[in-house]
């Protein structure tokens, strides 16, 4: 396990949902307040209150636009980069769990779990570590 992966899984045994566990396991990398990224990211878990997506991609994607974003208002350059990303961290994750939607990685339709939340939560972080530590 990365440091960011344990720290998610502890963020995610302390109540935080798999989103905010998550995108908070990397608030000292994208220079965010974590009261804040919890705040966001609260509606992102239960794959967005409806077994969607993933809480835990999710956060991915919130960390991946923190961290690739130009902000630029009037001209955003960097949406191409951080969607590059995503087709590949998502790629990631589906691989080492099957889906990336929560209905599905929890077995509700099919009784079969293809993996825990604490999981989910550990895989992202590491993903998202990898990703970050690559420097792209």
């Amino acid at each position: 396990m990365t440091e960011a992966s344990k720290k998610a899984v502890e963020n995610h045994k302390k109540g935080y949902n798999c989103a905010q566990a998550v995108a908070c396991a990397f608030c000292d990398r994208t220079g965010r307040d974590e009261k804040e990224v919890f705040e966001i990211m609260e509606a992102f878990g239960f794959g967005m209150g409806t077994m969607g997506t993933c809480g835990a991609v999710s956060a991915m994607a919130a960390v991946v636009g923190m961290k690739e974003s130009d902000g630029d208002l009037d001209s955003p350059g960097t949406k191409k980069k951080s969607y590059r990303a995503m087709k590949e961290l998502t790629g990631r994750f589906r691989e080492k769990n099957g889906s990336v939607i929560c209905r599905e990685i929890k077995g509700v339709d099919t009784g079969k779990v293809l993996r825990s939340c604490d999981g989910c939560v550990e895989d992202a972080a590491e993903i998202l570590d990898e990703y970050l530590k690559e420097g792209r």
